[in-house]
């Protein structure tokens, strides 16, 4: 690889996107949520008034699946064709759609070609990459390979704190699911072999995002 490709896995509430957003700030690099596209795509799914449970309805939606999303750390935005869905993927009702749409093989081997594509094509002198087996499917070669973890405990607090409108328990209830859902199609708590685990159950914000930066750099000087 001519630029730096820093992946980043971790399960829901780890702050692997922050993170490695305000990493890719102070590097200068290109930043891409892929989590991102899933929920792009279980949009579309919905819009189209689809049952995202039905493989073969998700498998036929990406034909018509004209997804992109900016890569600059200061501010993005996720399209599906003309349609700015950068708020919308983030609503209940796709949240719980997107591990169905994940689970579907050929969705994964689609978006897989799509973030390299996005990699290779970034104009900047690195990328980081975060999502659920970027370390392992996505960028297995990448410059630095990291595993972003918490707690249970340290996980349900933070994502508590960014949705203030939900209470506790239904936040709890909600990050429980999703990790049950998604272990179902990755392993995203455990590191590969090769992959450094940076666990922040006991670092501040701005500690994580510099022991993030420790990886990086020591991976460059390899």
């Amino acid at each position: 690889m001519t630029k730096t490709v820093v992946a980043v896995d971790g399960p829901a509430g780890s702050g692997k996107s922050s993170v490695s957003k305000a990493a890719a700030k102070r590097l200068g690099f290109a930043f891409l949520d892929t989590g991102a596209a899933y929920r792009a795509l279980a949009w579309h799914v919905l819009d189209a008034g689809a049952d995202p449970e039905q493989g073969a309805a998700v498998i036929a939606s990406l034909a018509s699946f004209d997804y992109s999303i900016g890569t600059d750390p200061d501010g993005y935005a996720v399209h599906v064709g003309e349609t700015d869905v950068t708020e919308s993927i983030r609503e209940p009702r796709v949240s719980a759609a997107v591990s169905a749409i994940a689970r579907v093989p050929e969705v994964r081997t689609h978006l897989t070609e799509l973030f390299r594509s996005i990699i290779r094509d970034t104009d900047k002198p690195g990328i980081i990459v975060e999502g659920r087996d970027i370390t392992t499917v996505v960028a297995p070669d990448a410059t630095a390979r990291i595993l972003l973890t918490a707690s249970e405990e340290a996980r349900m607090s933070r994502r508590s704190a960014e949705l203030a409108t939900e209470s506790a328990s239904d936040v709890a209830i909600a990050l429980q699911k999703r990790d049950r859902a998604d272990s179902r199609v990755v392993d995203f708590m455990t590191a590969a072999d090769g992959v450094v685990t940076v666990d922040s159950t006991n670092l501040n914000f701005d500690e994580t995002v510099d022991a993030v930066l420790d990886v990086i750099r020591t991976s460059q000087e390899k």
